[in-house]
């Protein structure tokens, strides 16, 4: 990166370029097989639905959708979204409770905003979303990493973190197909740490871009219907169940903060757009999403089921990986003296790509892990790619 010839403010010095994104950089070439982004299979997208939608949007209510809107959102589609959760997901929101964020990442930036001093405290999963290390990391927190099971985060180790850190601002969690690990919180853990984080009066911040994509076994109740104190704040989107590119998400937020999220996003970008928003909106009343979601589960079951039939045979003794249950990846274990990063490169040479483990872990160290998304490429390539991943794993463990 060029140094800069004007002065910054300090916070650049915390921040870096996404991993992830300049790693799709890398993979921008045909011939390599990505499994680094969370990308949806574009095939999916209702392209001419949404051409048709679009044109009666601006046909019968072009002037309005063309137009500045509130700061909230558009109320119809708050009122959709507030009937989906409640049905879907089992919580007891309204329209009122309801804020639209241009992406679910606007919604991580805005929380950093509103709530975080330098030196605060970010309690999360090890490992956690890198996006939301990127985000909070502007407002120069300090992040504690909270032991994680195939359960969930471990509720006693996230009380030892409470009574530990001084100034915790925000738990952070991923309970449904965490992304990176696949892994999904039991009901028992959801609960836990619902009632630990409420009687220490911290923020839960419940981020659920992949909960209706499961594939095997019973959908859990989000964090936030089993907030009985208005401690939870839930970040939605349909970026990974409809279209990324409409970057049109949402927040439920507790009383008292919901105002200062329509505070700061008004200084942000004053709301998002009018016409996505009537698009989306238009969209679920004519279609809904359940036949949509319904043909990405089949889709990426099959993906799924093909990635692991491949590393269940071919991976060498001594390498693990999750079997989520929904969602978008899955996350390999390697030996310890196996560092991701450079297993990277040789994969690369392959033409296959995938995100190192350690840019998951705020905290540093972590580096013999590697995400796998399976969502994005057909079955053939992601057979054929993840051969080329255990071929490379077998050459380093020789």
């Amino acid at each position: 990166m060029t140094q800069p010839r004007h002065s910054l403010a300090r916070r650049m010095e915390f921040l870096r370029a996404s991993e992830i994104r300049e790693l799709l950089k890398l993979t921008q070439k045909p011939e390599v097989i990505s499994f680094a982004g969370g990308l949806p299979a574009a095939e999916l997208f209702p392209a001419a639905e949404m051409a048709e939608i679009t044109r009666r949007v601006l046909e019968t209510e072009g002037s309005k959708a063309l137009q500045y809107s509130t700061t909230e959102g558009d109320p119809p589609l708050r009122a959709l979204i507030a009937e989906r959760m409640n049905r879907a997901q089992h919580t007891r929101v309204t329209a009122d409770d309801i804020m639209i964020t241009s992406g679910s990442q606007q919604g991580l930036d805005l929380t950093g905003k509103i709530l975080l001093d330098e030196g605060d405290v970010v309690i999360c999963e090890s490992p956690t979303y890198v996006g939301a290390i990127g985000a909070f990391k502007a407002y120069q927190p300090r992040f504690v990493e909270v032991e994680t099971d195939d359960q969930g985060m471990v509720p006693e180790a996230l009380a030892a973190a409470l009574a530990a850190n001084d100034r915790v601002k925000i738990i952070y969690a991923i309970p449904d197909f965490q992304n990176p690990s696949g892994r999904t919180w039991s009901l028992e853990r959801r609960q836990a740490v619902v009632d630990i984080a409420a009687r220490a009066g911290v923020v839960l911040v419940e981020d659920a871009p992949y909960a209706e994509l499961r594939f095997e076994g019973e959908p859990l109740p989000a964090l936030k219907a089993l907030d009985e104190h208005d401690n939870v704040v839930f970040l939605g989107t349909f970026s990974k169940i409809f279209c990324p590119g409409l970057r049109c998400a949402w927040l439920v937020a507790p009383a008292d903060l919901l105002p200062r999220y329509i505070m700061v996003k008004q200084g942000a970008d004053l709301h998002t757009s009018t016409l996505v928003q009537r698009q989306v909106a238009c969209y679920l009343e004519q279609f809904g999403l359940e036949d949509n979601i319904a043909r990405v589960i089949e889709v990426y079951r099959e993906r799924r089921a093909v990635m692991m039939a491949v590393l269940e045979a071919e991976l060498p003794d001594g390498v693990t990986f999750t079997r989520p249950e929904g969602g978008l990846f899955l996350w390999v274990t390697l030996p310890e003296h196996v560092n991701g990063r450079d297993l990277l490169e040789a994969c690369l040479k392959r033409d296959v790509a995938y995100v190192p483990g350690g840019a998951f872990y705020p905290c540093g160290g972590n580096e013999n892990h590697a995400r796998l998304n399976f969502s994005f490429m057909p079955p053939e390539r992601v057979e054929e790619g993840a051969k080329r991943f255990c071929a490379v794993v077998r050459e380093f463990l020789e």
